[in-house]
């Protein structure tokens, strides 16, 4: 995927289904203010690790663009949580790692696959 937008916002929805997912399984799905106050810390990271990466050059590269994306996500967005009061256990900060590298990273996989594919075709 060459479309920097495109990748940008399936960025923004990998984090989302997270955050969506994580909240829904706390019954706590009902709260637009407490799902955008869960979603802002990840959605801040990743955009620290696009402005890291320079990602605009390539999104859907693996490395540097994928992984500093999915790291940025996961540590700056746990940061913001500390700063901003919210919790942070051990658990949730493993749960995260796995669930944002599997989509960050699983789209791209998915899209070089394709690529690989169609260009050898």
């Amino acid at each position: 995927m060459r479309n920097v937008a495109g990748a940008a916002v399936l960025d923004a929805v990998c984090v989302l289904v997270f955050v969506a997912i994580g909240r829904a399984s706390h019954d706590e799905a009902s709260s637009v203010t407490g799902f955008l106050n869960t979603a802002w810390p990840f959605l801040t990271g990743a955009l620290i690790g696009w402005l890291a990466t320079r990602a605009w050059h390539d999104p859907a590269r693996l490395v540097p663009s994928g992984l500093g994306i999915w790291v940025a996500a996961v540590a700056g967005g746990m940061l913001l949580r500390v700063v901003s009061g919210q919790g942070v256990a051990v658990a949730f900060v493993i749960v995260a790692t796995l669930f944002l590298g599997l989509v960050l990273l699983g789209w791209r996989a998915v899209a070089t696959l394709v690529h690989r594919r169609t260009r050898t075709a």
